[in-house]
């Protein structure tokens, strides 16, 4: 089964919960991947000790000017603008390819190869009982979804898989939430946690994803979140109330679960009603 965690905006305690749901199950055979590449944190609460690391890049088209005839062929079938084709000259913006290999296919001259270019790490280790699996995406690279989709190939079946997707709703989300069997929205009682909530409910469900509603801090805000929930059907799995004992253990590294043995209780009861409602998923 695979589980991911989600947020319509950074903030609301999203790894917090991917990882201590994951420490209150580590008895089973679970492995948590850390996807959201441009700022992963999960690793800093759970500590794993990694032993593989790899270079992760997309291909890239490089151009052979002696069969070149600049016909401009490439530049029409690239959609994201990342060639242009002058008089003498082709130029590539690497930064923009997403290494479709379009250009390459229709090239009438077969003048296009792709090349490798990096754009992150992809690194895995064991924390006790628990794989782990996140990507760093080079500074300033914006092409997350392909690092996205090598950290999931860690995805096995027959396994338990949390995945830590990226806030918001762009398409680093979409990656890291497609084929999923379940996606936890975790939120906060605000307006701005209620307009993001609103974003995220409404992606995962044209996903044809299952969702459920965490809410962090829920003794500060107003009503306006559970009564969203109660309209559109999405079930409130858990609320988390403001303790300030709790933030400074999370400002220190240090999960929840691990100081709170009630907390273990909360978070697996949470599993099993998600599990109930994926009944019949075997992968």
């Amino acid at each position: 089964m695979r589980l991911a965690v989600a947020s319509g905006k950074g903030g609301t305690g999203k790894t917090t919960v991917a990882v201590n749901l994951a420490l209150a199950l580590r008895q089973k055979n679970l492995t948590l991947l850390d996807c959201d590449v441009e700022e992963p944190n999960a690793h800093l609460f759970l500590k794993p000790v990694f032993y593989f690391t790899k270079e992760v890049g997309i291909p890239v088209p490089r151009i052979d000017f002696a069969r070149c005839t600049f016909c401009g062929r490439c530049s029409e079938v690239c959609a994201f603008n990342a060639l242009a084709v002058l008089k003498d000259q082709v130029l590539v913006f690497e930064e923009l390819c997403h290494g479709c290999g379009s250009c390459a296919y229709f090239c009438p001259e077969r003048a296009i190869s792709e090349h490798e270019r990096p754009i992150g790490i992809l690194e895995r280790g064991n924390a006790g009982n628990i794989k782990f699996g996140h990507g760093r995406l080079n500074p300033g690279e914006a092409m997350s979804p392909p690092l996205i989709n090598e950290v999931k190939k860690m995805c096995r079946p027959g396994l338990i898989t949390i995945i830590d997707a990226p806030p918001g709703t762009s398409c680093p989300v979409v990656s890291a939430v497609s084929d999923c069997d379940y996606c936890i929205l975790v939120t906060e009682p605000t307006s701005f946690g209620l307009h993001d909530l609103d974003l995220v409910s409404r992606m995962v469900k044209k996903m044809g994803v299952q969702a459920g509603v965490v809410i962090n801090r829920s003794d500060l805000g107003d009503d306006r979140v559970e009564d969203y929930c109660r309209d559109k059907g999405l079930p409130v799995l858990q609320k988390i109330p403001f303790d300030r004992e709790l933030a400074e253990y999370q400002a220190r590294g240090e999960p929840i679960v691990k100081h709170r043995p009630s907390w273990h209780d909360y978070f697996e009861k949470m599993f099993y009603r998600i599990a109930e409602k994926c009944e019949g998923v075997s992968r």
